[in-house]
């Protein structure tokens, strides 16, 4: 079954096309990846689903269901903007929250999820005393505490130091395989790659990619070679049959023609330089990103 349905939507503001025609079904008990640009029409899409924007054409089903009537208290939604009742107590905020959305006492759920996140010692502080750090982990229990079937992500990890970023991507995890649908937006390609079972991206309103992380990866096939040598960069200027040198440094990714033979290049770089690894690879999903988002003169879209 289909958690979420999108089907043509369609929404503008003024004369900006935010999503054009966009249709995208997510599995239940998936991690969707939202991915794009800045201003690609990601939140304005969460925000659909979350029905707080309406959309100009086509139709949105959530769990089975057009959007209303009970259908958001079984969705918990993390905005892209954080907001909290600063002068609240955190414990409180979060009994707020958990009870807004269940119509139940959530004071367990509420002290397990504080035990979790490293927040017991706070549970009894005003939110304004919490770092920004400390505030988003509250944030991110206020749209989890009540057990939600969905929940939507906005940037979740947006401002998380590396330790933080990981207890939350855990709870994510652990969330999901307990059953829970996931639909999370995110600018860290790294992130989309390891934890979604899914990846969309969004680019000027429309969809332009959608599917497993293999299934996208494979239509682009393998033409990226990943070159670690002693020369470095340097040793890699005027290759025949390569598009383009993304240099990582100490690595180098070199996107070749589909009709070059990469043991020829290599024979190539062997007679320039000591070559410490050689790769053939299908594109990160970084590099495939970048591509559609800064196309060069000789590309496309994929689109």
């Amino acid at each position: 079954m289909n958690v979420v349905e999108l089907q043509n939507i369609s929404k503008s503001f003024d004369s900006h096309v935010a999503v054009d025609d966009l249709s995208l079904n997510v599995p239940r008990g998936s991690t969707y990846g939202f991915i794009g640009p800045n201003g690609s029409g990601k939140t304005t899409t969460l925000r659909m689903i979350m029905n707080i924007f309406y959309p100009d054409r086509g139709a949105i089903r959530v769990f089975g269901e057009p959007l209303g009537g009970g259908v958001s208290d079984r969705i918990g939604y993390l905005p892209e903007e954080r907001g909290l009742y600063k002068k609240m107590k955190v414990r409180e905020v979060l009994r707020f929250y958990g009870e807004l959305k269940s119509g139940r006492t959530v004071d367990r759920e509420v002290d397990r999820w504080l035990e979790r996140l490293d927040l017991t010692a706070w549970a009894d502080k005003k939110v304004e005393a919490l770092s920004k750090g400390m505030a988003q982990k509250v944030q991110f229990i206020a749209t989890v505490v009540s057990n939600p079937e969905l929940i939507l992500l906005d940037e979740p990890f947006t401002g998380l130091d590396p330790v933080n970023a990981d207890t939350i991507r855990e709870a994510i995890l652990q969330m999901r395989a307990a059953g829970t649908t996931v639909i999370f937006s995110t600018h860290d390609m790294s992130v989309a790659e390891k934890m979604c079972d899914f990846i969309f991206m969004i680019y000027r309103g429309r969809k332009v990619l959608d599917g497993t992380l293999d299934s996208i990866k494979h239509t682009y096939g393998r033409d990226t070679l990943r070159v670690r040598c002693a020369g470095g960069i340097a040793a890699l200027h005027g290759l025949p049959g390569v598009e383009k040198i993304n240099d990582f440094g100490r690595v180098q990714e070199l996107r070749v023609a589909k009709t070059c033979d990469p043991q020829e290049i290599l024979a190539t770089i062997i007679s320039r330089t000591r070559v410490e690894s050689f790769e053939i690879a299908t594109p990160s999903l970084h590099d495939i990103f970048v591509r559609i988002a800064r196309p060069g003169p000789e590309e496309n879209t994929h689109a």
